[in-house]
């Protein structure tokens, strides 16, 4: 766990401001799903920091509760400590949530800036909801 964060792009001072209560859940979810976010992917391809989004396999794991769980970063700098426990996954998307949501199957949840004192976890039922809106 890493015990500072400063904020580096707008989307964690959003973030940031949503975990703190300044910014409503609702208007940051309504924020969050026209920006972009980064998709961590091991690519069949293998060619070093690049991946074709139609062979690429994002990275998720499986909570305690079996919930298979997606994870995102505000940025891929965010992503370099965590991603040292998976080295498979050396490439990486940049796309808008809304994006990811809509390719994202159901059952499934996402977890963003994981191990970051400021990120979110968005439970299955809340990507089905925003799925609808």
């Amino acid at each position: 766990m890493h015990d500072t964060f400063e904020t580096r792009n707008e989307v964690e001072e959003k973030l940031l401001s949503a975990q703190e209560g300044q910014l409503s859940t609702d208007d940051f979810m309504t924020y969050l799903m026209d920006t972009q976010v980064f998709m961590p992917v091991k690519d069949s391809i293998g060619i070093e920091g690049f991946t074709s989004s139609d062979k690429a396999v994002p990275l998720t794991l499986t909570t305690e509760d079996n919930i298979e769980v997606l994870i995102l970063f505000t940025s891929p700098e965010r992503s370099k400590v965590f991603l040292q426990d998976f080295p498979e996954y050396d490439g990486g998307l940049l796309a808008e949530f809304k994006w990811i949501l809509e390719r994202t199957g159901s059952g499934i949840g996402v977890s963003i800036n994981p191990d970051w004192p400021v990120g979110i976890d968005l439970e299955p039922d809340m990507l089905e909801q925003l799925r609808s809106n």
